[in-house]
């Protein structure tokens, strides 16, 4: 019977650790939700210089904060379906082998793309990348995600230069991540007191 009440208790784990969170508009109320998201995303934010709400941003538009979104799969003769358009998996759309190349870099040999702090730290590795291979400055959202969209090779030669929705949704990512920026600061002084603060005296 303990048996039984210890795999219920960790498959109902495991459904709060995935599961998106509920507002995924506002910066805050996902913080307050999923305890322990802040702490990583600050600690990426603090190890590879990529503003919080940049990579936050970046997360809603890849994945909607889903820990095994993948990209939806191409179809045959409009009906039958066929394989996915890339490797793309997880809350950062990582391809296998930009995900490959993240874990040879940093050593991370252990990093699960569907993991939240593995994934926020990858967006903030690869936002170093543009930087260093790109001159793109780090408040630069805009910019940065172009590269993360085309690559650091097609963002040197514009290959978004003429993908006008690509643009468009660059622009989307900017101005959320601008208005996260604004909600956070109205909450990162209570989320930095933790979870037992806010309990007592939220």
């Amino acid at each position: 019977m303990k048996i039984v009440v210890w795999l219920i208790s960790l498959l109902m784990l495991a459904g709060c650790t995935t599961s998106p969170p509920e507002k995924p508009d506002n910066i805050c109320e996902i913080f307050y939700e999923k305890d322990g998201w802040y702490d990583d995303a600050r600690s990426a934010s603090r190890r590879w210089g990529s503003s919080i709400p940049v990579m936050m941003a970046f997360i809603h538009q890849e994945s909607t904060f889903k820990a095994r979104a993948k990209p939806p799969r191409t179809r045959i003769l409009w009906i039958i379906p066929g394989p996915r358009p890339a490797s793309a998996y997880g809350y950062s759309q990582a391809t296998d082998e930009t995900w490959d190349a993240y874990k040879r870099a940093t050593g991370s040999w252990g990093a699960d793309r569907n993991d939240f702090d593995d994934a926020i730290d990858f967006i903030g590795w690869y936002n170093d990348q543009s930087h260093r291979k790109n001159g793109i400055a780090k408040t630069d959202a805009y910019s940065l995600y172009l590269a993360y969209h085309e690559g650091h090779g097609g963002f040197a030669k514009k290959t978004w230069a003429k993908k006008q929705w690509l643009k468009d949704v660059s622009t989307k990512v900017a101005n959320r991540a601008a208005t996260y920026q604004q909600q956070l600061n109205g909450c990162e002084k209570n989320l930095r007191r933790g979870w037992l603060w806010r309990l007592l005296f939220g």
